[in-house]
């Protein structure tokens, strides 16, 4: 059973690491280049750039995210795919300027906005990544095909704020039900790798004393392209998050059904 406590020491281990890893480098006249511990798929560090603005600060990915998914060959223009990004992005408060990801901060609120613009990239470039460019479908939408076939009932892109303050988005909620089941959170993990899974992990451990005491997490793992690493599960199950790997969804859906 994981105590209160341990829950504390992570979340304090967790802030240490952020501001031990981050870097600061001032670039041009008024821009600061923020280098984050977070990795994109290249197992690059992911960079932001602030500046100040009207009293506040301007923060913004400067068009990395989205330029490196066309550049992989991800197309982003269709409808459908718009409407996805939109919703994203809108669940974390951020928007799109030009092809930038793009948030607004004020002195006071400039940690959690910082967050929510790295939460988004990751997010972002997590969703849209097809290792194969002619893939037509997004891991996300065969994920929603699935709950919607299996008479799950779900309220997409729900953002709670966890105890640190700082919000998180995940992409399904399954509500309680009057058979007993208890509030479930669904995360779609298309790239299930170990920081992917331990960005979860946080995002969960975060907010759980936040939410109703006997709420469960799901993390569905894309294993069309990749075999799931032992890592990866063991690391859920040690935070109470079960993983449902997609080829044996089949397992699970009497527990998101009911």
């Amino acid at each position: 059973m994981t105590t209160t406590k341990e829950i504390e020491n992570l979340l304090s281990d967790y802030r240490s690491w952020l501001k031990d890893k981050t870097n600061l480098r001032e670039v041009g006249n008024s821009w600061v280049e923020i280098t984050t511990p977070f990795l994109d798929r290249h197992n690059d560090a992911l960079q932001i750039y602030a500046r100040a603005n009207n009293g506040g600060y301007t923060l913004t990915d400067d068009s990395y995210i989205v330029r490196d998914l066309e550049s992989s060959g991800c197309n982003l223009e269709s409808e459908k795919r718009k409407d996805l990004l939109k919703m994203t992005l809108n669940g974390f408060g951020v928007r799109m300027n030009g092809e930038a990801l793009e948030v607004q901060a004020s002195s006071e609120n400039f940690p959690s906005r910082k967050h929510n613009l790295i939460q988004a990239m990751l997010a972002v470039n997590d969703l849209f990544y097809l290792a194969k460019p002619l893939v037509q479908s997004l891991f996300f939408e065969d994920v929603v095909d699935w709950l919607d076939e299996s008479d799950v009932r779900y309220t997409p892109k729900v953002k709670f704020t966890g105890t640190s303050g700082f919000d998180h988005l995940f992409d399904f909620v399954v509500p309680k039900s009057p058979r007993k089941r208890p509030e479930r959170i669904v995360q779609a993990i298309n790239r299930p790798t170990r920081d992917q899974a331990e960005s979860f992990i946080y995002a969960w451990t975060d907010t759980k004393n936040t939410r109703p005491l006997d709420s469960k997490a799901y993390a569905v793992l894309n294993d069309s392209e990749q075999t799931i690493s032992a890592s990866v599960l063991d690391a859920l199950r040690n935070y109470e998050i079960e993983p449902v790997i997609f080829s044996k969804r089949k397992d699970v859906v009497h527990e998101l059904a009911a």
